[in-house]
């Protein structure tokens, strides 16, 4: 499973970026049936179809802002948790989470929105963000639908 994974993100990085045409391995757009705008394409190895779909990776940055008391940052951080249980809610999460021990990055957040627009918009209503405590860097990011972690 792991080594098709890894053909699969090999096979869509070469596909996208090549200009000759490889039968054995076509990157078609891929409209789906549900009437969404999420960006997609079906990706063929062998007898597999992956339809792979446009997400977006945020990372959610120290601010600039950090002065905060520990009364205030205890409660910037309870909002900030109810923001993302929100966005949970809304299926406009697919993942969050914190990073260890990093200098810059504080945590992740990978959105399932139609543009990076709204992903942006919706990740910088985070209270923590206004604060100045976080913020916000968004980057596409492709993966297949269904995809989960292991």
């Amino acid at each position: 499973m792991k080594k098709s994974v890894l053909l699969l993100l090999l096979g869509t990085i070469i596909g996208c970026n090549s200009t000759k045409t490889d039968t054995a391995k076509m990157v078609t757009p891929h409209k789906e049936i549900t009437k969404t705008n999420h960006e997609t394409f079906s990706y063929k190895e062998g007898d597999s179809t992956y339809v792979m779909q446009k997400y977006f990776l945020v990372l959610l940055k120290k601010g600039k802002n950090r002065n905060h008391s520990k009364e205030e940052a205890t409660e910037l951080q309870k909002q900030h948790m109810a923001h993302i249980s929100w966005l949970s809610k809304t299926g406009k999460i697919s993942l969050a989470g914190p990073s260890e021990n990093h200098e810059t990055v504080a945590g992740f957040l990978l959105f399932n929105t139609e543009t990076i627009k709204e992903a942006d918009s919706l990740a910088n209503l985070d209270p923590a963000v206004k604060a100045g405590r976080l913020e916000v860097e968004v980057l596409p990011w492709w993966a297949a639908k269904g995809s989960k972690l292991k």
